[in-house]
Order: structure tokens, then C-alpha cells, then sequence
């Protein structure tokens, strides 16, 4: 997979020869079970309490043959919940954008601000492009969030293990993985701000691999 790596100021999606995902960067347990819209047909969840509460937010589906999901997003500060919250769903908007092979997917708009929706178009346009999608499981893992000063920003760092995740082509069915000795983990650093309506959005998004581990 070609993971993502995003910046406000860098002008590249970077896809490596290695095969999959980031998400663009996109939960409560850690069974996907239990997670809100994580995986088969599920909807995106509807606004927790910790989040805006009167904004409309879009509905995202990801089919079964994709399963996403998201260990231990949550946390018992309120705020910080929220940013768990909405960076889960820009993750889950760019990869059902790939699939529904919609590289101007509403959805991603809603959740990126505009300086990185281009960069987030490119990454999506990487796959689609090519005649591609994305099929398997793709866990995303530790979750951690530090909050500004100011209240209206954030970091978040995950981990994702691509060791599942795989591509299928729309029109041969040529299925591949991440070429043999890579590293399945990838690590994402992902900078957010909260926007007039309360949502917050990403702003930039950098990976790298052989970050993490399970």
C-alpha cells in the first residue's frame, strides 16, 4: 500500500513502492464489533455528546470486503474524545472515497481543511487512477492526542498494520499486498483544528514506516 504523507506545505502525496494506506487521515472499544461505523455496511456515527452537537455530518459507509478499524479511540477527557472522533471519520471518508472511486468525495471536503484537501485528492488519485481499490483489514492502533494551549488544536499520533491491507484492481481483479520484506507498520502524525462549526479538521498529515509495532 502507498501510505499517505500530507503536509500543509509540501506539495506531494507520497505513495511508496510499498502498496497501501494511510488513511487520509479517519471509535470506542478495541473490537471492531463494538466500534461506530467500523467495517461492513455501517454508517458513520451520528455526533457524539462530545462533539458539535447541531452539525450535520456526512454518512460514510465502508463495505465488508474493507474493514477498518480503530483500537482504543477513545478517551474519558471530553475534548479530546471529540478529536478521536472526527479524525476517525476523515480516515474512514478517504478510504470509502477510494473505493467509491471519488476523488472529490464530500465527505473528505467535510474533514479537511482546505490547504490539505488537494494533497488528500492526490492520495486518493493514486489509487483511483490505477484502477484501484482497497480490500482486507486495516487495523489503526494507539491513538494518542495532545491538545494546544489554546483549545482549538491538536495532535494526534496512530499506528496502522498493513499487514492485511491489500489492492485490487477494477478491472482485472489483480489483488497485491506490500511487497515482501516491508514493514506492515506505519505511524501517522496528524495536526487538527477546530473549525467555526466545532468539527475538527484535518490540516496536515505525515507518515512513516517502521514506527510502530504491535
Amino acid at each position: 500500500m502507498a501510505h499517505r504523507a500530507l503536509t500543509t506545505t509540501a506539495a506531494a502525496c507520497a505513495t511508496t513502492a510499498a502498496l497501501l494506506l494511510t488513511a487520509c487521515g479517519g471509535g470506542d472499544d478495541a473490537s471492531s464489533d463494538d466500534i461506530k461505523g467500523a467495517g461492513d455496511n455501517s454508517p458513520s456515527p451520528t455526533a457524539s455528546k462530545s462533539a458539535a452537537p447541531d452539525v450535520k455530518r456526512p454518512v460514510i459507509k465502508l463495505p465488508s470486503s474493507f474493514q477498518l478499524t480503530f483500537e482504543n479511540w477513545t478517551s474519558s477527557d471530553p475534548v479530546e474524545h471529540a478529536v478521536l472522533d472526527d479524525a476517525k471519520e476523515e480516515v474512514r471518508a478517504g478510504y470509502a472515497a477510494i473505493i467509491a472511486n471519488d476523488p472529490d468525495s464530500e465527505a473528505v471536503t467535510f474533514y479537511d481543511t482546505e490547504g490539505i484537501r488537494g494533497l488528500t485528492k492526490q492520495w486518493i488519485k493514486s489509487y483511483t487512477d490505477k484502477d484501484l481499490t482497497v480490500i482486507g483489514k486495516l487495523p489503526a492502533f494507539d491513538p494518542k492526542v495532545v491538545m494546544a494551549g489554546n483549545g482549538k488544536g491538536a495532535a494526534l499520533t496512530y499506528c496502522t498494520d498493513e499487514t492485511d491491507a491489500k489492492t485490487r484492481n477494477r478491472k482485472t481483479g489483480k489483488v497485491e499486498g506490500n511487497p515482501a520484506g516491508t514493514t506492515p507498520y506505519v505511524r501517522y502524525s496528524v495536526s487538527l483544528v477546530k473549525n467555526e462549526q466545532g468539527v475538527w479538521q484535518n490540516s496536515s498529515v505525515h507518515s512513516e514506516r517502521r514506527k510502530c509495532s504491535k
